[in-house]
């Protein structure tokens, strides 16, 4: 429920207003309003609200405090504040840009309502069609990321996760496969295997495949650690609690192929997620167990918490072999990049500085912010072995984020585009718009980006 309408045969209006022109507005509302106002104690502060009566008594206009019109969030408390109805935006306080106070506004309709029922119907925005058309695929997009990474994993486990691909692939009428448990050891993706098997739900890849052989090929993929216990390195508790969230990266790769395929993107679209659950068992991967990847590179397991590198590095190797235009992974992948960037950047790394700034750009465009973070190729030291080709982790404790990046890197040439984004995919706090849980992050910077790389 993104609480957008199109139609309504009773409206109120909502007048955008700040500290300077609060009392102006108001006298243009009518000659009393801001005696009403003053009586009122509304101070037009961001996120606050001031309901305008009329002289029955009923509510004729709302005046709304923001800070500035550019603000996403600017009507975001509104839609659980207001009483339930049907407003809209007039010309008459402060302009808001209408696509950004449109999605602000979907956004804080947001409810994750699959356990408990929610408490009341938000109120309604009226925007024009659009508006409409272009804001709803990406509530669409936003809430398929949150609800994913806010399910708990007794209904979101490896199987259930690559059912929404393959629901997805029905829904675009693309091609889907995948291959679980031992059958990854047959197809030759031993890492994901590897990872996975000590779960009693077996470890899979799911694979989308959608669009014109022809076109630009351009590759998703996404960690889909739907629990992630640390293996044999076990996590503590309060590390372990939030993990039914290690699936964000696939659920921003399924939404954001989702808004591709909506958008009907001029491209061969590939999307591969590995889905697991990283389980202590007897059949649980150790540390010091050697892995053959796809690649034939040998991997020597440090650390059996550093499991989403692991599955990556198949899914990418496979992604390699396809020569595609571009490939794309989102990953909740370190801790590090939170320590660094805290939960609201995602780190991008690229082997591209032109595809990094073009993100970057969508990002500040859009206020879907990302922060760019060095492939420092020095720091591969940081995973050396003694026995293998490579560590998928090492004692040392610095620069976590940027070392689990180049762990990728060395499984993609050079030669091939791509990029990496370490995402949180979670709040912390409730704020408006913004419900403590699943949360996507960069969505729509990704999207934008795309639309300028491959629809002119």
């Amino acid at each position: 429920m993104h609480g957008l309408i199109s139609a309504s045969r009773r409206v109120i209006d909502l007048i955008p207003v700040d500290t300077a022109s609060l009392q102006k507005t108001a006298r243009r509302v009518d000659g009393n309003a801001h005696h009403w106002v003053e009586a009122s104690g509304f101070r037009a502060d961001p996120g606050t609200f001031c309901p305008l009566p009329d002289t029955k008594g009923q509510l004729r206009a709302v005046l709304v405090g923001v800070a500035q019109g550019n603000d996403v969030h600017a009507l975001s408390a509104l839609p659980n504040a207001l009483p339930v109805g049907d407003f809209r935006l007039t010309g008459m306080g402060l302009e808001l840009d209408p696509l950004r106070a449109a999605l602000g506004w979907g956004l804080g309709a947001y409810r994750f309502a699959r356990y408990r029922k929610a408490a009341r119907t938000p109120a309604n925005l009226l925007v024009d069609v659009g508006t409409l058309g272009r804001v709803v695929p990406l509530l669409d997009g936003i809430a398929r990321v949150r609800d994913l990474v806010n399910t708990p994993t007794q209904d979101l486990g490896p199987a259930e996760l690559t059912a929404e691909v393959a629901a997805l692939a029905r829904r675009h009428r693309a091609k889907f496969r995948e291959w679980a448990g031992v059958a990854l050891l047959k197809a030759n993706f031993p890492t994901i295997h590897a990872v996975g098997r000590g779960s009693h739900r077996e470890p899979r890849l799911a694979e989308l495949t959608w669009g014109d052989a022809r076109a630009p090929h351009l590759v998703l993929v996404g960690k889909g650690v739907c629990f992630d216990t640390g293996g044999l390195d076990l996590k503590t508790s309060d590390g372990m609690r939030w993990m039914k969230k290690d699936m964000g990266g696939a659920a921003h790769a399924i939404a954001l192929a989702d808004l591709v395929m909506r958008a009907k993107l001029p491209v061969r679209l590939t999307v591969l997620i590995p889905a697991v659950e990283n389980a202590v068992s007897g059949e649980a991967y150790r540390p010091g167990e050697v892995i053959r990847t796809r690649a034939g590179v040998t991997v020597e397991v440090d650390n059996t918490d550093a499991e989403g590198r692991l599955i990556l590095c198949d899914a990418l190797a496979y992604a390699v072999e396809k020569k595609p235009d571009l490939i794309l992974d989102f990953a909740t992948l370190t801790g590090a990049a939170r320590v660094a960037l805290g939960p609201e950047l995602p780190a991008l790394f690229a082997n591209r500085d032109d595809l990094a700034q073009v993100v970057l750009d969508a990002g500040e465009r859009e206020a879907d912010p990302l922060w760019r973070l060095p492939l420092w190729r020095p720091y591969a030291r940081l995973l050396e072995s003694s026995i293998a080709d490579i560590a998928n982790a090492g004692p040392s404790r610095h620069a976590g984020a940027i070392t689990a990046a180049l762990y990728l890197q060395h499984f993609v040439p050079d030669a091939q585009a791509w990029m990496h984004v370490d995402v949180y995919a979670w709040n912390d706090t409730d704020r408006p718009g913004r419900p403590k849980g699943g949360e996507a992050q960069g969505l729509r910077a990704f999207f934008a980006m795309l639309k300028e790389r491959y629809a002119k």
